[in-house]
């Protein structure tokens, strides 16, 4: 299987606070990090070497995956300043990954596509870029893609057009040849920038491999959250109750008459005695004071980022609304 580039170089935005105290790929996931679960599906595919681009919060990616032995993957860094965005981190890239072809996998997302698929469907076409995409449900969530019939990619969609349009699921397989001619260590964007001028340049050089694969997304703490509750019950054996065990990181401390309902904690939490948290996610080294009763709260410690509208502040705690 061919080398994979996955993208973990993100600012995070929509993910504010958590993105403040862990990079987005360094979250835990129903108790594995997000990167992690990537790397993990990766491996079960094939890839043996994958490279990671940093720059957000680089040192909560590294702790959670180190060289990448543990998972079968040999892994190596390619770190950012300024992060260079998602063509300019493949250009940062190439020396490392070496590879005339290679994978690019977002590393905010999660998917199953058929990586011997895509590759297979990627040689075939002759391409630069091959797309992995799924029928977009969701326009005024997500831009897209225009494909045609022949399955070349046309252009691209903003989010909200009412044109039809296929989602990219943010695996895709690439020519280090699309990349090789941008400015080193520049920013510059794919999708933004990069492949609608290969399309105007080169028609038919990019192309989609239409399929009916999962995309799961964790771009704001509400997606989190969700996701987080139904992968740790989908994942956990037995009568899981209301706190699935794989809900909870390291080193806790959470006083018996505490309750917790549908809860994340990170590394390190204590929880005093009567508190009720509903439906929050408790950031690493929050202590949640005795008494408190929290619905539907990310909480962070204060010095981890500004106040923004809506947030509010507990001693050393900020709490936002997950329901923004």
């Amino acid at each position: 299987m061919l080398p994979s580039l996955v993208l973990t170089a993100g600012l995070g935005t929509r993910l504010r606070p958590l993105s403040a105290v862990r990079a987005k790929p360094a979250l835990p996931v129903a108790g594995e990090a997000l990167v992690r679960r990537i790397l993990r599906w990766l491996a079960a595919s094939g890839v043996t070497d994958a490279v990671l681009n940093l720059h957000h919060r680089p040192e909560t990616v590294c702790a959670v995956v180190g060289d990448g032995a543990d998972l079968g993957v040999r892994v190596r860094y390619s770190l950012e300043n300024p992060v260079l965005g998602s063509a300019g981190g493949p250009r940062r890239a190439l020396p490392l990954l070496a590879s005339p072809r290679f994978l690019i996998v977002n590393g905010d997302t999660l998917s199953d596509v058929d990586l011997g698929d895509l590759v297979a469907s990627h040689a075939r076409s002759g391409a630069l870029v091959t797309m992995a995409v799924t029928p977009n449900d969701a326009p005024e969530r997500y831009g897209g893609a225009l494909v045609d019939q022949e399955g070349v990619v046309t252009g691209f969609t903003g989010r909200g057009s009412a044109r039809a349009s296929w989602h990219f699921i943010g695996v895709q397989v690439v020519e280090a040849e699309a990349f090789q001619d941008l400015p080193a260590d520049e920013p510059a964007e794919s999708v933004g920038g990069l492949y609608p001028a290969l399309i105007r340049q080169r028609p038919r050089s990019i192309r989609a491999h239409r399929c009916r694969a999962s995309f799961v997304d964790i771009g704001t703490p509400a997606d989190y959250l969700a996701t987080s509750l139904r992968l740790a019950s989908e994942e956990s054996a037995g009568a899981l109750g209301p706190q699935p065990p794989s809900l909870i990181g390291f080193r806790p401390t959470i006083a018996r008459s505490a309750r917790l309902e549908r809860t994340i904690l990170w590394d390190d939490v204590e929880v005093g005695a009567g508190a009720r948290i509903t439906e929050c996610v408790l950031a690493d080294g929050v202590r949640v004071p005795a008494g408190a009763e929290w619905t539907r709260r990310a909480v962070v410690p204060a010095t981890a980022c500004p106040m923004t509208p809506g947030d509010e502040r507990i001693g050393d705690l900020l709490l936002s609304p997950i329901d923004r």
